[in-house]
């Protein structure tokens, strides 16, 4: 059974750090797309960031750049996304999302296999 568990999340303070893990089990994601979401009350899913885990290319949307990065760690199945510079823009629940075929359009149209059931993060003012 594929199940994907999402980790680290928590509240901190305008210009603080997190790093959120998603650990994979039950299937390994090589050269598949690998994606973090996240949604605010009220608002739509966005995608945050995506990773091909074949080649290593990575994907932010534009709000993120310079402050997040996604990275894996192929010997024990796990994402992971770091986020520096916290804004409260930032607070959502975020998700993970595996097993996409490629990263094309990933966050415009996602096509992901399996996600994950998400971790809290609150950045106060």
């Amino acid at each position: 059974q594929v199940q994907l568990v999402e980790s680290g999340g928590g509240s901190v303070q305008t210009g603080g750090s997190l790093r959120l893990s998603c650990a994979a089990s039950g299937y390994t994601y090589s050269r598949t797309c690998m994606g973090w979401f996240r949604q605010a009350p009220g608002k739509e899913r966005e995608g945050v960031a995506a990773i091909y885990t074949g080649s290593g290319s990575t994907y932010y949307r534009d709000s993120v750049k310079g402050r997040f990065t996604i990275s894996q760690d192929n010997g024990v199945n796990t994402l992971y996304l770091q986020m520096n510079s916290l804004k409260p823009e930032d607070t959502a629940m975020y998700y993970c999302a595996a097993g996409m075929t490629t990263c094309v359009a990933w966050a415009q149209d996602p096509r992901f296999n399996d996600w994950g059931q998400g971790t809290q993060v609150t950045v106060s003012s």
